[in-house]
């Protein structure tokens, strides 16, 4: 599988609680267990007014696809070229 980020653009993240936020998970887990395993949460960055998820999918559309049916925006859609971190650099 391929690894996405993906940019949701949500007024306030930064601000939702614990139980906002336990419920937006557990729509997401819930759509992505009827998907099946062709895709895969892997976590989330909550910022100010963002989101940024990172995800294993198949292909693109599949990110699309859990966006519409979980009701989640979905911005941007970009697929991983490569991870570097401080390795990297040695």
């Amino acid at each position: 599988m391929k690894t996405y980020v993906i940019e949701r653009i949500i007024p306030g993240a930064g601000d939702l609680t614990a139980e906002q936020l336990k419920g937006i998970s557990q729509t997401s887990c819930s759509v992505l267990q009827e998907m099946g395993p062709i895709i895969e949460w892997q976590h989330s960055y909550v910022t100010g007014d963002k989101v940024y998820c990172v995800y294993k999918a198949i292909n693109k559309q599949l990110i699309e696809v859990h966006a519409k049916k979980g009701n989640f925006p979905a911005n941007s859609i970009n697929e991983v070229a490569a991870k570097i971190s401080p390795i990297t650099a040695k």
